[in-house]
């Protein structure tokens, strides 16, 4: 794998740390109204401070996957892509996420859950992914025996923009005005989009695991190929688990069901591999990207199992719309998500490799572990004190419950604190690298 220009990945992967800062500082606002519910009230309360957070942390993830898919082309390809087109998809973004800022500053709202901003703005996004799309299959075309991460790569492309056109159906007023339709596919959408993007980005660490062992061990091999299926099985079908609680047809929630318990395969299957896990992490410890990507194993476990208990339809009832599904969104977007984007821009933005210059970032690494477990754990305390009160009978007002949940809310906004010092200090360190090696 010959390294080559790789200025396309270094602008998506600088502009998304760019992201997650903004992500970072709206996360602590929204947080500060769980303790002190005036904050703010009259500007940004929670309501606007939501969606401000939660669609800067999904751009950053979409720009930084579309960055690490650049970057991997420009190893794997002596054809490079269309720049053209690959800076008319970044400025298509740019637009759009300069649109929605806009929007939600001015409360200017008129789109679903996830994706509140109003439908105008999903056009230059859509047309960014198109033209991603396009570079994508022009740079590949010409390679006749494809490994498991370029497989993965082409699913996630494919079905994020197939999932992301079927999220605007509600605009039709067919589906609009069938409300149990309309909020099956807004939930199916949901998880579908998930599991795209979770393709992009696995694909990129089985990419990096090849790229660090400098071998083609993994992208190769007949587990990972398995693996892969699996994966696209559960993202094309696992999505019933999300409609338990919706009057759908029996067999939609049986297979969603069936599917979800699928995902035993990969919990067994960590578990299996951990020794060798162990061995490899001790081996690699020193290179910094590898750490992130044995973080985001771990993450795996701890979520995935989590995610199997939720498809349980007996616990889903106690779990749906509590903190346990913020628990699990943020374990998933931070631990698994974040971390093999952190990996990525490590290696693709050429940190350098000596000890000294990792000293700092390796206890920022450390810290993010530290107070991700705390933020996780204390959302899900507050979020099993929540399910059981939804389910009891008689129940207390709403105040009094939340009232009591005041001590997890604010063990969750000190570790969301220690998170944002990470999670924001290891991006800045990041930028400042790659502004400090493209300056004359």
């Amino acid at each position: 794998m010959k390294q080559t220009n790789n200025h396309i990945g270094k602008l998506f992967l600088g502009s998304a740390l760019l992201l997650l800062l903004l992500a970072l500082c709206f996360g602590l606002l929204a947080s500060l109204t769980y303790l002190f519910p005036d904050f703010l009230k009259d500007s940004f309360n929670f309501t606007t401070l939501r969606p401000l957070h939660v669609s800067m942390a999904m751009f950053w993830i979409l720009l930084g996957a579309s960055g690490c898919v650049y970057s991997g082309i420009q190893y794997l390809n002596k054809t490079p892509v269309s720049e053209k087109l690959a800076y008319l998809q970044w400025i298509l973004w740019i637009i759009a996420i300069s649109g929605i800022l806009f929007s939600y500053f001015t409360k200017n709202f008129g789109g679903r859950e996830y994706w509140e901003f109003k439908p105008v703005w999903a056009l230059p996004i859509a047309l960014a992914w198109i033209l991603f799309l396009i570079n994508f299959f022009t740079a590949f075309k010409k390679i006749g025996e494809w490994p498991v991460y370029i497989w993965m790569w082409m699913t996630g492309i494919l079905f994020f923009l197939f999932t992301f056109i079927e999220n605007y159906l509600w605009i039709f007023p067919y589906f609009r005005s069938h409300f149990i339709t309309d909020m099956t596919i807004q939930w199916k959408v949901n998880g579908s989009l998930v599991g795209a993007w979770n393709q992009l980005l696995y694909g990129t660490a089985f990419f990096l695991m090849d790229k660090i062992t400098n071998t083609q061990n993994t992208g190769k091999s007949k587990l990972a190929f398995l693996m892969y299926f699996l994966g696209l099985f559960n993202l094309m079908f696992n999505w019933g688990h999300h409609i338990y609680t919706l009057p759908t047809a029996p067999f939609i929630k049986y297979l969603g069901y069936i599917v979800s318990m699928t995902e035993w395969v990969f919990f067994v299957k960590i578990i299996y591999s951990w020794k060798s896990t162990v061995q490899s992490f001790q081996k690699h410890y020193h290179y910094f990207p590898y750490r992130f990507l044995m973080a985001a194993d771990f993450w795996v476990f701890i979520n995935m199992g989590q995610a199997i208990l939720m498809s349980i339809p007996a616990i889903n009832i106690y779990t749906h719309g509590t903190h346990i599904t913020v628990a699990h969104a943020m374990g998933t977007t931070i631990g698994i998500n974040s971390m093999i984007l952190f990996a990525a821009c490590f290696e693709f933005l050429n940190f350098p490799k000596d000890k000294s210059a990792i000293r700092f970032p390796n206890g920022l690494f450390w810290l993010l572990q530290l107070s991700l477990l705390v933020f996780w754990l204390s959302l899900n305390l507050a979020g099993i004190q929540k399910g059981i009160w939804q389910l009891n009978s008689p129940q207390s007002s709403f105040a009094v419950m939340m009232d009591s949940l005041r001590p997890y809310f604010t063990l969750f906004f000190i570790s969301g604190l220690g998170l944002a010092f990470a999670l924001g200090g290891l991006a800045v360190i990041l930028m400042w690298q790659t502004w400090k090696k493209a300056s004359p």
